[in-house]
């Protein structure tokens, strides 16, 4: 098979895709999650959005609490294998705050920025503090 026929889907350091979630009939990006490879064969077997959590650190079937499930019409893979792309019919709101999108918020000119608290460097800082307090 040519890589064109079986892409290889490149996960990051945490074992994650991208995955980006569009509405199959008008276009709309949805959301963006991430996936590790069991949520994507869960998502390819069941029809229905998997993701992986990075604040939970688990699983999560989209609309199994909220009854909002998105049924996957067709999956793609990027010319880079690092971003998935999952065209969705959805039952309800995609976003968590009740919007039909997560992307409802304009970006403004000057925006402010935060660092996230979890991330690749964050078991280091805590094997430091750990350091410390043991001194």
């Amino acid at each position: 098979m040519t890589t064109a026929e079986n892409p290889r889907i490149q996960l990051d350091a945490q074992g994650l895709v991208t995955a980006i979630c569009q509405d199959e009939a008008t276009g709309e990006v949805l959301m963006v999650a991430h996936m590790n490879p069991d949520a994507v064969a869960r998502t390819l077997e069941s029809g229905e959005m998997h993701f992986y959590s990075r604040s939970r650190q688990a699983p999560w079937h989209k609309g199994e609490t909220s009854g909002a499930f998105l049924h996957v019409s067709s999956a793609q893979v990027d010319c880079d294998g690092d971003v998935l792309l999952f065209k969705v019919r959805a039952d309800g709101p995609a976003c968590h705050t009740g919007e039909r999108s997560c992307f409802f918020t304009p970006l403004p000119e000057a925006p402010e920025y935060e660092r996230s608290d979890a991330g690749p460097g964050v078991l280091s800082e805590v094997f430091q503090v750990i350091r410390q307090r043991q001194q």
